[in-house]
């Protein structure tokens, strides 16, 4: 059978040269179907990398990137739509904002091709670099390649491909490596490609990783110089490790409840369980309030390391979020702790934070809090923060951590969090120098991206940037001051700039200006990280400016930044913004997500009459919601259609959403009434939804008031005012429920003015079409998991000319249906965001199984029986 949209070529193609990846991702693919298909390119771009270039070809007609600065973008995409050409606007609300997506629906027989460019410097961690490509192509390759070539001056010791991708693909990467030089390479067959013999569904779905390391000694590192600029890598071995005083501060509030607290305390036992004889340490447990389990710091023996195990195991999370004075508690005891002379001079002191929310307790200004920490460290130890879950403000912890000399990490709550936290404290963990010091001869270099650092930890590199000047440099070299674990250690570098620059000449895949982008790539990021410090307006205006110009000058795209994507008669325009994440301060992330609804669709693929919903959809990120009356929206993907029915039923009863015995997923919602009837009709809303998930044995009940959740004997209640529910709780607006990897549920809040005369605070529901029901799934929302065949046709002129009626045909049924417009409340919960659907009336008669009577359940977690 051929498949409706064909992928006839997926190719990743990246080339390592001195730690600078640039790596290019290209999708060919066709529509083989009879009617317009809508096809996606998504590419997992990883965090920290810059895209510089995005080229699509439709048909011939190609669109090619170009990088202005915001305003000056917005603008001329303004002036475009003003003018009456085809324009079009992107804007991403991605969590994570990692995510590179286009969205295109074309009509048959097109031939469409995307191609992305994105550059990024290789870091080493636990003592080899790491180059991670995400291969996700989403469906079976008539040609699939990915191609990694490794260029590195200093020699290569080895280079692993790990079988990331799983067992599937044992024997198909093939790895050639020479003193210098590697190429990697993967080509599965189609045949390859498949999960089973027989399945038309693709087995290559992850993570492609290539790991190597360079010939090192134990000097000062490495200096390259090349085309006017050098790159200087530091990371001696075979160096003791310093004794380290660690403070632990785990965030136990309500919030944490469930698998993220089960993962942390896991973590956090086998964390306990590497430190060092020679290391001090303790840890603080806050909620509303602050414990500590020692009060000084106390030697890891092996007694009080079990000791401390004990004490996490028996942690239950409840209450509030008080980071300020767990914060200043931990600094505290370090302060004192160097006050008394209770520390090794040579020692590194340092504080891990662990915390998934914002603070709902005591000092709730977050610049109150970082001024308040930064004053109570004053550059005496460092501060690294992990983050927990979707909802944390990260761009908070990545500011307090880079105010006082350490790191954070967003970790997102589910099944590898454990893992995730322990590979974050090894990175953080060895110290084997502090209070580095680099030194260049001021008559040779400039711009140099940074001048000191405060420590170096085992497995890492620390890797510094300038400008050289070419015509002095006969004496350059680095010298390099830091304290080691009995002495202060003296280092010299020096390269053979001649050698380099005939080797990198005369390699065919050498990026020739991987220097100049290696030190614009370390300058805007130690800007960016700077600009997140600033203590005063002016500074942080001006260092703004300086990015801005680094973007455009370098082709980047920064958060100053935004892509303008047009064809080549510049009638058609695309542009791709990055707005204001609140959850993150003015830098979301350095990547975009391009989902967008364009009036050049109706250039490129007209649509059929009934099909007026936006082929560049991003609107329907959620495949089915039921919100107000309660209106149901069904979104089907393959017809590229909205349909929507409302149920009137009456207060108390209980609605089956999703009924799935094979996954054992129950979802189910309570229809209260308003406060009285209006043109002799009472509306009804849900007031309470529930949830069963049979396989935990964890039930969740969410009302207008409070969300309890019930895990065996043990159950905890929060109000709408704390943040954090198993994955993310965004207070006064949404709870969303991840479980596992394999689903998530958003239910939203309206709240209304108390004293209206008729309305009552209600609940909405929202379930993307990712989850992974079982074919057993029904409900009035799960039967729609199996998409049913619709033919919409007979267009005409209803009783208002605004509502045109058409004649469905369903599930063997002919219906009457009205065009109109539903709400969407999850962007705008106020007025919401106008969905045009076909509107079925008798409450879904003929649409839905059966009647609606069908689908009430009698207690709230039931599950239905099939009509």
């Amino acid at each position: 059978m051929l498949s409706a949209v064909c992928l006839y070529s997926y190719k990743v193609q990246s080339t390592i040269t001195s730690r600078l990846a640039n790596t290019m991702i290209q999708a060919k693919m066709v529509n083989n179907a009879k009617r317009s298909q809508h096809i996606v390119f998504d590419v997992q771009v990883p965090k920290g990398a810059f895209i510089d270039n995005f080229t699509m070809d439709v048909n011939g007609i190609t669109f090619t990137s170009k990088i202005r600065e915001k305003s000056e973008a917005r603008k001329m995409y303004s002036q475009a739509k003003a003018k009456g050409k085809a324009a079009g606007i992107v804007r991403s609300n991605a969590l994570d904002m990692e995510n590179f997506k286009t969205e295109v629906n074309v009509p048959p027989g097109t031939r469409i091709q995307f191609e992305l460019h994105y550059h990024e410097m290789i870091r080493r961690k636990l003592s080899s670099y790491e180059h991670v490509i995400s291969v996700k192509p989403g469906r079976l390759a008539k040609h699939m390649e990915v191609d990694v070539r490794i260029i590195e001056p200093q020699g290569l010791r080895y280079v692993h491909v790990p079988n990331s991708l799983g067992d599937h693909f044992d024997g198909i990467t093939t790895i050639s490596k020479g003193e210098k030089k590697a190429h990697v390479s993967f080509k599965p067959t189609m045949a390859q490609q498949r999960k089973c013999p027989t399945c038309s569904s693709t087995a290559v779905d992850g993570n492609f990783v290539v790991q190597y390391d360079v010939n090192r000694e134990t000097t000062g590192g490495e200096l390259e110089i090349f085309n006017g600029y050098f790159i200087h890598f530091f990371a001696p071995e075979n160096l003791d490790p310093l004794p380290k005083n660690i403070l632990f501060v785990i965030d136990v509030s309500g919030s944490m409840w469930g698998l993220k607290m089960k993962q942390t305390i896991e973590a956090m036992k086998a964390i306990l369980s590497e430190l060092r004889a020679a290391d001090q340490f303790s840890l603080i447990d806050f909620n509303h309030n602050v414990r500590c389990w020692r009060d000084n710091l106390v030697s890891a023996t092996p007694a009080q390391v079990e000791d401390a195990k004990k004490y996490i195991q028996a942690i239950h999370p409840n209450g509030g979020t008080n980071i300020n004075e767990a914060l200043l508690r931990a600094t505290f005891i370090l302060n004192e702790a160097q006050n008394l002379g209770m520390l090794d001079p040579n020692s590194v002191s340092m504080i891990v934070l662990v915390s998934d929310g914002d603070p709902t307790v005591g000092e709730l200004k977050l610049t109150t809090i970082q001024k308040n920490v930064k004053q109570s460290i004053k550059d005496e130890f460092s501060l690294f923060c992990l983050g927990i879950g979707f909802d944390v403000d990260y761009d908070f912890l990545q500011r307090i951590a880079t105010d006082n000399r350490g790191m954070a990490q967003r970790i997102f709550g589910n099944q590898e969090t454990s893992a995730q936290m322990k590979n974050f404290y090894n990175q953080v963990s060895t110290p084997l120098l502090k209070k580095i010091q680099f030194n260049y001869p001021q008559e040779s270099v400039s711009d140099v991206t940074q001048s000191s650092f405060h420590n170096y930890f085992g497995g890492s590199e620390i890797v510094v940037a300038g400008k050289v000047d070419t015509d002095n440099l006969q004496h350059l070299e680095s010298i390099v001051t830091a304290t080691a674990a009995n002495a202060e250690l003296v280092m010299e570098t020096l390269r053979d700039v001649e050698e380099l620059d005939g080797f990198m000449k005369k390699d065919k895949y050498a990026d020739p200006e991987f220097t100049r982008k290696l030190w614009a790539y370390l300058t805007v990021n130690q800007m960016l990280a700077e600009r997140n410090t600033a203590p005063t307006a002016a500074l942080k205006r001006n260092i703004t400016k300086s990015i801005l110009q680094m973007s455009l000058d370098h082709h980047i795209v920064t958060p100053f930044t935004a892509m303008l994507i047009e064809n080549a008669e510049k009638d058609e325009i695309m542009l791709a913004d990055q707005p204001k994440d609140p959850r993150r301060g003015c830098c979301p992330g350095q990547c975009l997500s391009l989902s967008v609804t364009l009036p050049l669709v109706s250039v490129l693929c007209p649509l059929p009459p009934g099909q007026e919903l936006a082929c560049f959809s991003h609107l329907l990120l959620f495949c089915v919601s039921v919100d107000n009356d309660p209106h149901f929206i069904i979104h089907l993907p393959k017809s590229q259609r909205n349909i929507c029915f409302n149920i009137n039923s009456e207060p108390g009863k209980i609605l089956s959403l999703v009924s799935d015995p094979g996954t054992g997923v129950v979802v189910n919602g309570q229809l209260i009434g308003a406060k009285k009837t209006e043109n002799k009709k009472l509306n009804t809303y849900f007031g309470k939804i529930g949830f069963y998930f049979k396989a935990k044995g964890l039930k969740v009940e969410i009302t207008t008031e409070t969300i309890t959740l019930k895990d065996g004997s043990y159950s905890i209640t929060l109000t709408w005012s704390d943040t954090g529910l198993l994955v993310s709780m965004k207070k006064e607006n949404n709870v969303t429920i991840t479980v596992g990897k394999e689903m998530s549920f958003m239910v939203l809040l309206h709240r209304v003015w108390k004293n209206h005369p008729v309305n009552v605070d209600f609940l909405g529901i929202y379930i993307p079409p990712e989850n992974q029901f079982s074919p057993a799934a029904h409900g009035l929302i799960g039967q729609f998991t199996s998409e049913p065949e619709v033919y919409i046709h007979h267009q005409r002129t209803g009783q208002a000319p605004e509502k045109p009626q058409a004649t469905m045909e369903v599930k063997g049924n002919k219906l009457t249906v009205t065009r109109g417009l539903q709400k969407d409340y999850r962007t705008d919960r106020v007025l919401g965001t106008d969905v045009q659907c076909w509107f079925v009336h008798n409450s879904g008669k003929g649409f839905i199984d059966g009647h609606y009577k069908d689908y009430l359940v009698p207690h709230l977690y039931s599950f239905m029986k099939k009509p």
